[in-house]
């Protein structure tokens, strides 16, 4: 079904999220998307797989990017959308309505009308970023053509409540793995228990406590917590194996290596492998560029504790923020639900900065 660029960042809200598209489905969503920015005589059109491209040259002497992924987690029942009105607040019920198809909304009901905006504008929609890092839609970019990317300033529609959340925390997975030897059940005292011995692994993560800490002047939360947990191969066996999967958020003032030797230290004597790393992102907020889109859309800074794409036009040399509608809490979530005033007033947001009305 094509999608109508008029019809408002509400309704466009509505007819994207009905596109379902959970990772690695994203085909039927990127070619709406085309079709539609296709249409538009002012911008360039580039299609890279699932990504869809599109900007304006119109000689500005600044470019903004202002990115949004298009695919979503798993659907659980809350497929097609509904409007409802829960304590005299109005809301868009379903899947993707939070992370983050209002936010890829509110870009495609302003690509259209900013014909002739203060900046030259690259509109970004990719695919893969709820999914492993080697997937990402803008990875793939950075990699093939990081020049569709360049830009001065960057803006990632991801869920923020209408405020701006600027940077965010690092991410880093690692498997903490402990041995024995496999004995009968009957008889442990021939074995060596492998589960038991990740007893203290346990005790370390229960007694953590997280750091607080400030970077150019917002404070970031870290967090270190046991995810996953996997041992033995029968019920009547004792176990030689046992992986515990842990997550460390750390915050933008850490890099990535040292988080791992933190990880690596607090385990002391346990063998540790690195599943996953990603770096966090300062938040870019002291530039004359951030402050004055601040202004424009008049928000309140706060600190990014999940891992956003910010990281990588971070990594670019970009400094970059989220802002978008929906309420963080809500992203991944069976009752996910975005107001309709957060949409609208994102959008309304955005436009002023961009045309400085």
């Amino acid at each position: 079904m094509p999608l109508d660029l008029t019809a408002g960042p509400v309704d466009l809200t509505r007819a994207i999220c009905d596109i379902e598209s959970v990772s690695g489905n994203e085909k039927q969503l990127a070619d709406a998307i085309e079709h539609a920015v296709r249409a538009l005589g002012h911008l360039e059109v580039t299609r890279v797989g699932n990504n869809v491209v599109a900007r304006t040259h119109l000689g500005r002497e600044k470019r903004v990017a202002i990115a949004g992924h298009i695919d979503t987690v798993p659907v659980n029942d809350n497929l097609p959308t509904r409007f409802e009105t829960l304590a005299g607040v109005d809301y868009l019920w379903g899947r993707g309505t939070v992370d983050m198809k209002a936010g890829v909304a509110v870009q495609l009901s302003l690509a259209p009308q900013l014909v002739d905006p203060r900046y030259d504008i690259t509109w970004l929609w990719y695919d893969n970023e709820e999914v492993s890092s080697d997937l990402n839609g803008l990875r793939r970019l950075s990699a093939e053509r990081p020049d569709l990317l360049e830009a001065d300033f960057a803006i990632l529609g991801e869920p923020s409540g209408g405020e701006v959340e600027g940077g965010c925390n690092g991410t880093l997975r690692v498997d903490v793995r402990t041995t024995g030897l496999r004995a009968h059940a009957a008889r442990p005292w021939v074995g060596d228990n492998a589960i038991h011995k990740a007893a203290p692994i346990l005790e370390t993560l229960a007694r953590y406590t997280p750091r607080e800490v400030r970077v150019d002047g917002l404070v970031y939360r870290e967090a270190l917590n046991a995810v996953l947990i996997s041992g033995g191969v029968a019920t009547n066996v004792i176990p030689d194996e046992c992986v515990v999967h842990v997550n460390y958020r750390f915050a933008p003032s850490r890099s990535g290596e040292e988080a791992v030797q933190i990880v690596r230290d607090l385990f002391g004597e346990h063998h540790v492998t690195v599943v996953d790393l990603a770096e966090g992102a300062r938040p870019g907020l002291d530039t004359s560029f951030a402050q004055e889109f601040l202004s424009a859309v008049g928000a309140t800074a706060r600190p990014k504790y999940g891992w956003t794409d910010v990281a990588r036009f971070a990594a670019l040399g970009i400094p970059a923020v989220n802002y978008g509608p929906g309420d963080p809490l809500k992203a991944h979530a069976d009752d996910e639900r975005v107001a309709l005033s957060e949409i609208v007033a994102c959008e309304q947001g955005l436009r002023r900065w961009l045309t400085a009305q």
